[in-house]
C-alpha cells in the first residue's frame, strides 16, 4: 500500500488583515520527532502567540492537532484537513500566527489557517512511497540488453550498473510485479543468472510514476 510524504522541510507564509501566518512543514516519523518540530518552531518564533499544530503519523495510525489558544475548532483543524486533503502522512505542520491587531473572526481564522497549510503542502517536494523489492541480477555481458529491455520502467527504479567479469543490476521492483520479472528474466536467460532478492521496503517511486504522466 503506497503513502505519500514529503522529501525536506517547508515554510510558506503569508499576511491577512496584519496578521502574519508562517506555516512550516517538516517530514517526521514518531510523535518525538514531531514535538521536537512543534518545540523548535516556537524557540524560534518567542514572539508570537500562536502555534497551531497538526501531524499526521503511520506508524500507529496517528493523528494530532491543536489550536494552541485560537477559539476551538478554527485553527488545527484546518491544518489537518490539509494534510488529509493532500493524503500527506509521516509530516507534522506547525503555523505561526504574529498577530496583527486585527480580528478575523472564526470564518476568517479557518480560512487563514487552512490557506497557510496549503502554501506549504503546495511547495514541498512530495515523495510517493510504494512498497518494493532491493534485488541485485548478475549476468553475462550477453544477456544484458535482453534483461535491461524487460525491466519495467514504471515499476522499477535502477539504483546501480556495475562492468566487471560481468554485469550487476541493482533495482528496486515493485512488489507488485516482482514475481512475474523473476519468471520473465528466468525465463529468457534459461536461469542463466543470479538473482538475490532482499526484505520488503518503501522506497520513493514519485519520479517514475511522473514520468508515465
Amino acid at each position: 500500500m503506497e503513502y505519500r510524504t514529503i522529501a525536506a522541510p517547508v515554510t510558506a507564509s503569508f499576511i491577512e488583515k496584519k496578521s502574519e501566518f508562517i506555516a512550516h512543514l517538516a517530514p517526521v516519523h514518531t510523535q518525538e520527532e514531531s514535538i521536537h518540530v512543534i518545540e523548535s518552531i516556537r524557540r524560534q518564533h518567542r514572539r508570537a502567540k500562536h502555534h497551531v499544530y497538526a501531524y499526521i503519523l503511520r506508524d500507529g495510525n496517528v493523528s494530532r492537532y491543536s489550536d494552541d489558544g485560537e477559539p476551538q475548532g478554527t485553527a488545527g483543524i484546518p491544518v489537518l484537513d490539509v494534510l488529509q486533503k493532500k493524503g500527506l502522512t509521516d509530516v507534522c505542520c506547525v503555523v505561526t500566527r504574529y498577530f496583527g491587531g486585527v480580528l478575523l473572526g472564526a470564518n476568517g481564522l479557518v480560512r487563514a489557517y487552512f490557506h497557510s497549510a496549503a502554501l506549504a503542502a503546495d511547495a514541498a517536494q512530495i515523495k510517493v512511497m510504494l512498497p518494493c523489492y532491493p534485488v541485485s541480477i548478475r549476468m553475462d555481458y550477453s544477456l544484458y540488453g535482453k534483461i535491461i529491455y524487460r525491466l519495467p520502467p514504471h515499476d522499477s527504479i535502477q539504483i546501480d550498473s556495475i562492468f566487471a567479469e560481468d554485469v550487476e543490476l541493482k533495482l528496486l521492483v515493485r512488489d507488485t510485479v516482482w514475481n512475474q520479472l523473476y519468471n520473465e528474466l528466468t525465463e529468457i536467460t534459461n536461469g542463466k543468472v543470479l538473482v538475490h532478492v532482499g526484505k520488503l521496503q518503501y522506497a520513493d517511486f514519485s519520479k517514475v510514476i511522473t514520468d508515465t504522466q
